[in-house]
């Protein structure tokens, strides 16, 4: 598990399935508990690194449309509050 944030971050587990369901791409594994639990493919090494991120090499963690897009937001909620510049 790759995820930082995710609660098994750093774990290994067998991979028993990796399929797209509902439009994602989601990897099936057993837990400790042998529970199968099923997390999206992107949380871990399953698939490759993210060229942005490699490019990136860790200068920035996002992409530039989500910047563009947390922009469009800070923008909007400072005219919803009346605070702009």
């Amino acid at each position: 598990m790759t995820h930082p944030f995710h609660p098994l971050s750093g774990c290994e587990f067998e991979l028993v399935d990796y399929r797209k369901s509902w439009g994602k791409h989601r990897v099936y594994f057993y837990d400790s508990s042998e529970q199968l639990r099923q997390v999206p493919a992107s949380w871990t090494d399953v698939v490759g690194e993210d060229p942005y991120i490699a490019i990136a090499q860790g200068r920035s963690a996002l992409h530039f449309e989500s910047l563009l897009r947390l922009a469009d937001l800070l923008d909007g909620l400072c005219h919803e509050i009346g605070q702009c510049k």
